[in-house]
Formats: structure tokens, sequence, C-alpha cells
């Protein structure tokens, strides 16, 4: 699909540790939780977040906001090593100013869905993988066939041009493929300008 790019195998083994511990390390001040849907449905995974905002949802809506929804604290800074995949890989003039954390334990998945809670949909949105291996469903906005791509860890993708409001979701984890994550599962971080251009020289 034109503008789906894809860096498999984009950080080493140490670089994925390394990152891994910088995410737990930041959870302990903005501990994973589980979100609900505006009806009240559970989400299958856990999130939090880095960056000056995050995205979470309630039955209030889905919406980014500058402050934990549990903890009521703001959000740790994303780390260094992510703000520089975003500027290396995608290019974009202003840095990313939220990260979606996502854990996926064994059974947990993402229906196919859209990004479109940003204020600039031509901003990308960059995913690093971390752990298990998910398998990952992509297709056009407007509807049609999809595809699947098999994400393990280390490996980069991201939504640009065309396919920056592309469907997509997680079909599953593939258990027991990485020792990377602590108990298992998997730990997505999802890159995004969230809110409008800062306009900074």
């Amino acid at each position: 699909m034109e503008g789906f790019r894809f860096w498999p195998g984009a950080l080493s083994a140490s670089e994925q540790a390394d990152l891994l511990a910088r995410v737990l390390a930041a959870a302990e001040d903005a501990p994973f939780y589980r979100p609900v849907t505006p009806g009240g449905r559970p989400f299958s995974v856990e999130m939090t977040g880095m960056g000056p905002l995050g995205w979470v949802s309630d039955r209030a809506g889905y919406r980014y906001q500058p402050t934990h929804p549990v903890t009521g604290a703001p959000w740790p800074p994303i780390p260094e090593r992510l703000t520089d995949l975003w500027r290396d890989l995608t290019g974009w003039p202003e840095p990313p100013d939220a990260c979606l954390v996502n854990r996926y334990r064994e059974g947990a998945r993402m229906g196919m869905h859209q990004d479109l809670d940003e204020v600039d949909h031509g901003a990308p949105v960059l995913s690093v993988s971390l752990g298990d291996t998910a398998v990952f469903r992509i297709g056009a906005a407007g509807g049609g066939p999809t595809r699947t791509v098999r994400l393990a860890s280390g490996d980069v993708c991201a939504l640009t041009g065309p396919a920056r409001l592309a469907r997509h979701g997680i079909d599953r984890v593939i258990a027991g493929s990485s020792t990377l994550t602590p108990g298992g599962g998997r730990i997505n971080l999802t890159l995004r300008r969230a809110g409008p251009a800062s306009h900074q020289t």
C-alpha cells in the first residue's frame, strides 16, 4: 500500500532492551490501565502514554489530554531514542507530542480502526514493536481488501501520505515468539503528532 513504510529489524537486540527498560520505568509513574470504549466495553489491551499528550478512551469519548486518566499526573517524557527514530525515519519537521503505549498480553487484539483524533492528518504515525510478534492487518481508508504483515520485536512501520488514514488493527499476538518483555506479550509504541504545529523556527 502506498504510504505504508516498513523497516524490519530497525532496532538491535540491545536497543530493544534499553528502550523497553525506559518504557517500563515510565510506566512506574504512569501505570498501565485498561480503558473502556464510549459504550463502556473494556479494551483487551492495557495502555499508558508518554509525551505532552496522551490518548485516552472512556465513556466521554476518544481524545488526547495532558494528564494520566487514573493518577491525574502529567505523562512522562518520550525517550530520546524514539524522537530520534521519528526524525530519522519520517523526516517530519515537528517532533511527536504523543506516544501511545499498548501492552498486549495473550489473547489481546485491536480491532480495525483509523487514527482520526489528531489535529493534522498529514503528520505520520510511527509504530515500534517490542516483544511478541503481532499479526498486523491494514487496508485502504475507503474499504476493500486488506493484507497482513507480521511485526516482530524491533520492527518499525509508519502510516504516511495515502496510508495515513488506512484502516488497521492487530488480529493476534503470537505468544512466546519473544522473550523480551517480562511476563510475555507485546508492547507497541505509537508516535504521533496529536496537537497543532508549534510553529517553532
